[in-house]
């Protein structure tokens, strides 16, 4: 099910949009914006994210047209269009703002409490979650019937289309808003329902699981399983592969919160998941997981 907006909606007509947490899928989400034209507040707690983010931003930017032509803003336009910081109050501004914290639920709802003292009434807050339902989250805010949920997959300035995670309360304004932001973004919605791991991590984390159990227990080198998939079923990227891409943390992360959603032991991640997050090897964001990365060097970022 497609959603539409209604008018003519533009970048402008958004004014700023926050995005709330400056890791992998929040650096991303704001790449994603700025690069269609929006002004963009990114705000994380944590200073070393915030001094890393212009670097990876510019990254980010730099190689996006070469992989998606077809971006309005330039590199150089879009690193300026995002304003970075720690302070939440960057948000009261915020027409729009899409929340990227940690997949865990005490955490998030520390930051919905938060986000009810700082945002206006009139905001949308877009939950970019892999688990958690969003009528949970809503119920910590004054006006729940502006939040709802927004599944960007990574890397979401690459990607064509998003999950669309509707509670009862979300309002149908809110539903339409979200529709013109991911049509300026050249997205497709797709609108599912509001329950545990929602369609695309409810199935596809089952997925990574099996495939590491595979590896674990059977001793199939990761290149095969992926292979399989790739070229068997023809997939981008194998399970592995894409695990990888997510970060193991936010996969066991998320794995612990099906299991206790849903009480399925299917959702029991598998040792060799929970040992790799142990050591650190959490994929392409430590250089390391199921594959070996070559590290990024830093980039000067364009004055």
């Amino acid at each position: 099910m497609a959603v539409t907006g209604t008018g003519d909606p533009t970048p402008d007509s958004f004014g700023t949009v926050g995005v709330l947490g400056a890791g992998v899928i929040g650096l991303g989400v704001a790449a994603d914006l700025a690069l269609h034209g929006f002004r963009v507040n990114l705000v994380d707690n944590d200073p070393a994210q915030c001094e890393s983010a212009p670097a990876r931003l510019a990254e980010a930017v730099r190689f996006a047209p070469m992989l998606r032509p077809g971006f309005p803003a330039s590199a150089d336009g879009a690193t300026a269009a995002v304003r970075i910081g720690t302070d939440p109050a960057a948000l009261t501004e915020c027409t729009l703002i899409v929340e990227n914290v940690t997949e865990r639920l005490d955490v998030k709802e520390d930051v919905y409490r938060l986000l009810d003292t700082v945002v206006t009434d009139t905001a949308v807050i877009a939950v970019n979650t892999s688990s958690i339902p969003v009528a949970r989250l809503a119920a910590h805010l004054t006006r729940p019937e502006r939040v709802i949920g927004v599944h960007f997959m990574n890397p979401p300035h690459l990607t064509t289309a998003v999950e669309v995670m509707r509670p009862d309360r979300t309002s149908d304004e809110t539903l339409a808003r979200v529709g013109e932001l991911a049509t300026l973004l050249r997205k497709k919605t797709i609108v599912v329902g509001d329950f545990p791991g929602f369609v695309s991590n409810r199935i596809s984390h089952l997925f990574f699981n099996e495939a590491a159990r595979v590896v674990e227990e059977h001793g199939v080198a990761p290149e095969t399983v992926d292979r399989v998939f790739r070229d068997c079923f023809g997939h981008r990227m194998g399970p592995l592969q894409t695990a990888d891409l997510i970060g193991l943390d936010t996969v066991v992360h998320t794995l612990d919160h099906l299991r206790e959603a849903t009480g399925d032991p299917r959702f029991d991640s598998s040792a060799l998941l929970r040992d790799m997050v142990r050591r650190r090897q959490l994929g392409r964001k430590t250089d390391q997981g199921f594959y070996t990365y070559q590290p990024h060097p830093p980039r000067e970022v364009p004055s």
